[in-house]
Order: C-alpha cells, then structure tokens, then sequence
C-alpha cells in the first residue's frame, strides 16, 4: 500500500462538502492537491490555509467556471506551471436541483449537463498528456441516481447516467496509461434546500444499512481507487448502505 507523496491531485467543487473531505483525505495520504471552486472563495481559503499550515507549500487553489472551455485550459495552463504535474483527477463539481417535467428550461438542461457531463469530459481531455506523462487516474462523482432515476429530477439523473458511461467509455479510450473510475454517494449529505424530515427517514428505511453515510466514506473510497486499486478501470462503486437494493 503506497502513499501518495509526491503526487499532485485536482479535485473540482472542493471547496466544500464531499470534495473538501476529499481534499482532506488526498492531502492525509501525503499528495499536494489543487483546491478548485467557482463561487465559494471564503470556504476555498480556509482549506488552503488549513492544509498549509499542515504542510507547507502543499495545497493550490484555482477559481474557475468549468463550463467554460477556454477556462479549463487556463486552469489546466496554471495548476501545470504551479505544481509541476498532475497524477489525480477527481471530477466531483456538480450542479443539482429539480426539473419537473413541463417546467424544464433549456437553461436547467444546459446548466446540469454542463457541470455534471461537459466539465468532467473537456478537463479529463485537458490534463489527458498529463496523467499519461505520470500514469494517473480520473474518479468521477457520479451518483445512485445515474443508476436509478429520482423523482423530479429526470435532467440530473440523465447527467448523472451520462457521467456514468462516460467513466466506461474513457477508461476504454485511456487504457493502458489511465485508470478511470467512479463513485456513486448515497445519501451522505443532504441537499442545503434539505427534504422535511420525514421525507429523508423514508430515504433512509429504503437503505440496507438504515443510516446515513458521511462524506469520509466517499473520501475513503476515493483513496482505494486512487492508491490501492492498479487493476481496476471502468468500474463505479455505489456507496449508498444498500440503496439501489430497494428501489
């Protein structure tokens, strides 16, 4: 089992939640790591003077609208001149909320399948020389919901389906030289627009497991394929206490 030291790891939308954990838990392993975010700087800063104070030198941050090609190169352009190489990429950002159907707007369509599909497809191609140069590896937030659709939410879960067979399609297309691989949360966090009460103890009896999983359990997953899984490509790992089990 080796560590991570001396290796570079990108994790979009880690500003916060899911992906700062994960940061957190990529920086433990002993890997510098680029912080990305859009909108949360405050939350951006705080990480990137925590992990520093950790270790100096050792964490980057980088702001960016990913639905922005040009910007994904510029940023691509930036980590490169900063750090030097990029071994990880983890394509967690996303936008999620509903879209009934008879409401959709082409904004709502554009808007998750920008964050969700477009953003992970252009950077992976972006840091591709990249992760060949250092034989990386690309882990894609995808979701139970790319697997099983939600209700109310038919444009999420076909980005999130998308992101699914997008996983498939590079680790065909990058293999031998690049890993990809994708996790798919469960309820680990509530949205911050939360269902009422009752509404997440009825997601919850719907799990094997009858609890909620916490953010460290994607980051721990995170952590297997990056370090400890060199013979596995193209799979998604549902980390949901048993969700889609009873759906």
């Amino acid at each position: 089992m080796s560590n991570l030291k001396g290796k570079v790891a990108l994790v979009t939308g880690s500003a916060r939640r899911i992906g700062a954990d994960t940061v957190r838990t990529l920086h433990a392993a002993g890997a510098n790591v680029v912080v990305h975010y859009r909108h949360s700087s405050k939350d951006a800063k705080k990480l990137f003077l925590e992990l520093n104070n950790l270790r100096d030198d050792s964490c980057f941050l980088v702001q960016a609208d990913l639905n922005n090609i040009k910007k994904i190169e510029e940023m691509v352009d930036s980590i490169i001149k900063k750090m030097g190489r990029l071994d990880i990429l983890v394509n967690n950002a996303s936008t999620f909320y509903p879209t009934k159907v008879g409401e959709i707007t082409e904004n709502d369509w554009d808007d998750l399948m920008g964050s969700n599909v477009k953003a992970p497809l252009f950077l992976s191609q972006a840091v591709v020389p990249y992760l060949k140069l250092t034989q990386g590896c690309i882990i894609n937030i995808v979701d139970i919901h790319g697997i099983r659709p939600m209700k109310n939410y038919p444009v999420y879960s076909m980005a999130k389906s998308a992101l699914l067979m997008l996983t498939q399609s590079l680790a065909r297309e990058l293999g031998p030289d690049i890993r990809v691989n994708g996790v798919a949360p469960g309820a680990i966090l509530w949205p911050e627009q939360a269902e009422n009460e009752s509404d997440q103890e009825e997601l919850l009896s719907k799990t094997a497991l009858k609890r909620m999983g916490t953010p460290q359990d994607i980051a721990k997953t995170i952590l297997f394929l990056v370090r400890d899984a060199d013979y596995i490509t193209g799979q998604v790992i549902p980390v949901d206490g048993g969700r889609v089990l009873n759906h």
